[in-house]
């Protein structure tokens, strides 16, 4: 039956006047039940809110840390930008100031006509060839750029006539000999009638320096320009002295971001150009010679050592062996760029940087803050946010490991409350048997002496799911009266947490044990105590409830009220109530396949008394025949059988006649169809009645059965009901 067929006929069922609950729909009391059955688990299992916290703040702290990271990220990459700008900017100017004075300068008039002067008495023919004539040109000379070289704080000059020979200077070593090699380009640039200014170099000549001294290779730069005649003619060039480290290098120490920003100039062989701010820092670090003097300009190569020297890494290599970084390397291909991922700068510490290339004066700038510094909060939350985590996942293995003992503990428990033979009021004996949900013990209550079966939840499977069933067995079992049902005696909690109910103890033998001990039954035997059953199962069946799961093993055969062949059905931890089923899942199917309906097997959830009744008609046909209605080699077989196959008549399969009322009886149970079989137990129990094989078994035939075996041979007492399957099929349903 579709689930729309049983939704139509729960509507027709109930009447217009219960429409609206028929309209609940089987998603929603799924999603309902799935949310309950959640918040049940979780309030059990402790262990998992830490768990639950440790997904939700992993999950809300990469999305801020993401979140945080991007801002970030865009606001060092438009304050690296800017600062590179306003750098770049300022040099430009810079450098275009120096080579507007040195043009200024150079086209003076008096300079102008000082220098022709001076080039024609040097000529071989000039009138003034004498070396008096020529050292007072070169003092007017000095003294007429003097005022404008004080005034820009130039430091020297030098004048280079067009044969690239030096004809004056302020060092006068220089006079007469050619143009130094630092010079050159930009000497041959202003005798091109272009000014320039030359990136930072090491002098040549020995120049003075702050101390007095004097001595060559220190920085220097040269802005030039050329001098030109009266008739325009570029003559000369005129070269002026900077300090690079008064103006060159300051403009670029002002662009620092924080405790470790810094913006440098270098070449394309990755030398610096400008100062570091960290030139007592690379001293200790052996980058740089510990000498008063000693300063990073001209002197450190920007390489990546491959390691931070400030955290103790040294290198094994020559810092000349070692590749430029990667803004050098960047750089000195002609890319600007900005780096917000991390690269290592020349002392190796990673750094994030902006860098750019000026073509016109063929030298970079790159500005760079450490990434432990430009990334400051965001470490600091990312420590904050781990430690958070870690404390949480430490809590959680905590409580999980206390849960563990918890449960252990309590296990234990209950165990040593089993071994103690004690249970509340009630004194345990002997183990009677095992079932799925528990085992069996005989015992007595303490006051009332009386014989009872106590049936204990098994430690080993305590869980919510078990106990709720466990419960559940007893609270249904309960509400039945009648005789040839299992009576509920007590039910409850040890202080241990041990789960145990109350039966009546039952002497005798299941069904199962007695046909594979003794074989197929007789015909009036069997109506006998397929009647029972009926019984039974009526008053299940009118108070809404389906057994679900009868079979031989749970009809226990035992004498009562002084009465044999008494039949008492165990085994209420499969059923349901028909309200229930209509809420299940159609898919769970439940029961032993030996004795299962077509419909409990199709839709395990339509189960109702007709599935039961199938199940006493395959339970009679055991009895009478010995055998299992439909036999099989595979569970899948079986239910196929069970569903498309007719079974043989029960005369056929023993090769002997039956009663014909009770085959009929037997084989109408067994119909594929429902509606089919007999409606009620009660109706079956009638039609039994009627067979003429039903007066073939009296109480003193019983009286005699069970006076010919004694309790040995008709086997112990088992409330447990336990699954007893046939023997081709036991393993293959195990599994």
């Amino acid at each position: 039956m579709s689930l729309l067929d049983r939704f139509r006929r729960s509507t027709h069922h109930h009447g217009s006047s219960r429409a609206p609950a028929a309209h609940m729909t089987w998603a929603a009391r799924s999603v309902s039940h799935t949310l309950t059955s959640t918040r049940l688990f979780l309030k059990k299992q402790l262990w998992l809110w830490p768990i639950i916290a440790i997904v939700l703040l992993s999950t809300l702290g990469f999305a801020v840390h993401h979140a945080i990271e991007s801002t970030m990220k865009a606001n060092l990459h438009s304050s690296l930008q800017t600062l590179l700008k306003v750098e770049r900017s300022m040099i430009e100017r810079w450098m275009a100031t120096q080579e507007r004075n040195a043009e200024a300068m150079a086209n003076n008039a008096q300079t102008r006509r000082i220098v022709d002067e001076l080039l024609t008495a040097l000529k071989p023919n000039g009138e003034a060839t004498d070396e008096a004539t020529i050292a007072k040109l070169r003092e007017q000379l000095a003294d007429s750029l003097g005022p404008a070289m004080n005034s820009h704080h130039y430091i020297g000059y030098v004048l280079v006539d067009r044969d690239r020979k030096t004809q004056a200077a302020s060092e006068p070593e220089i006079i007469g000999i050619d143009a130094p090699a630092g010079m050159q380009l930009f000497v041959d640039k202003a005798l091109d009638g272009v000014g320039s200014v030359s990136a930072p170099y090491p002098s040549v000549s020995a120049l003075r320096e702050g101390d007095g001294t004097r001595r060559t290779g220190v920085p220097t730069m040269i802005v030039s320009a050329p001098i030109r005649d009266e008739n325009f003619q570029v003559i000369a060039a005129l070269g002026l002295r900077i300090q690079p480290e008064r103006d060159f290098t300051q403009l670029l120490q002002l662009g620092r971001i924080n405790e470790s920003g810094e913006t440098y100039a270098f070449n394309k062989d990755g030398l610096m150009l400008s100062n570091s701010r960290f030139d007592d820092e690379l001293i200790l670090l052996g980058v740089l010679p510990d000498q008063p003097d000693a300063h990073s300009i001209l002197t450190v190569l920007v390489r990546d050592p491959g390691g931070d020297l400030t955290s103790g890494f040294r290198p094994k290599i020559r810092r000349s062996e070692m590749p430029p970084t990667a803004v050098v390397a960047a750089a000195a291909a002609g890319k600007s760029g900005i780096d917000l991922e991390g690269h290592n700068d020349y002392r190796g510490v990673p750094s994030v940087a902006a860098w750019t290339w000026l073509d016109k004066y063929n030298f970079g700038l790159a500005t760079e803050v450490d990434m432990s510094e430009a990334y400051g909060p965001l470490y600091i939350l990312k420590r904050t946010f781990w430690g958070l985590l870690g404390l949480l996942m430490l809590s959680s293995i905590a409580i999980f490991l206390f849960t563990l003992r918890v449960a252990r503990l309590q296990r234990e428990a209950r165990e040593a409350a089993v071994e103690a033979k004690q249970l509340g009021q009630y004194k345990l004996e002997q183990k009677l048997g095992a079932g799925a949900m528990g085992v069996v013990y005989k015992g007595h209550h303490a006051m009332l002496r009386r014989p009872t079966a106590i049936k204990l939840l098994d430690a080993a499977i305590v869980t919510d799911q078990s106990i709720a069933r466990f419960e559940r067995e007893v609270q249904i079992t309960s509400q039945l009266t009648h005789p040839n049902t299992v009576q509920i005696f007590d039910f409850g909690r040890t202080p241990e947490g041990v789960f145990y109910y109350a039966m009546e103890y039952l002497e005798g033998i299941d069904l199962q044990t007695l046909v594979e001990r003794y074989g197929p039954q007789p015909a009036g035997r069997v109506i006998h105590l397929m009647r029972q059953m009926c019984g039974s199962l009526y008053e299940a069946h009118s108070k809404g409830l389906v057994h679900r799961d009868v079979k031989p093993a749970n009809l226990f055969l035992t004498r009562r009220g002084g009465e044999s062949d008494v039949v008492k059905v165990l085994d209420f931890g499969l059923v349901k109530a028909r309200e229930e089923q209509r809420d299940g899942d159609d898919r769970a199917m439940a029961g032993t396949p030996l004795y299962m309906s077509p419909e409990a097997i199709q839709m395990p959830g339509s189960v109702d008394g007709c599935s039961d009744i199938y199940a006493v008609g395959a339970v009679g046909y055991f009895l009478l025949t010995g055998r299992t209605v439909f036999e099989a080699t595979s569970v899948v077989e079986l239910c196929d059988k069970h569903m498309n196959e007719q079974p043989v008549a029960p005369s056929v399969r023993l090769g002997q006649p039956v009663p014909v009322e009770l085959e009929e009886a037997i084989l109408a149970c067994l119909e594929k169809s429902r509606s089919k079989r007999p409606q009620t137990a009660r109706d079956l129990a009638q039609r039994l009645a009627r067979s003429a094989a039903a007066a073939e078994w009296s109480i003193e035939q019983a009286e005699v059965w069970w006076s010919r075996h004694d309790r040995g041979q008709a086997g112990p007492s088992i409330n447990s009901g336990a699954p007893t399957l046939s023997k081709d099929l036991e393993a293959t349903i195990a599994r």
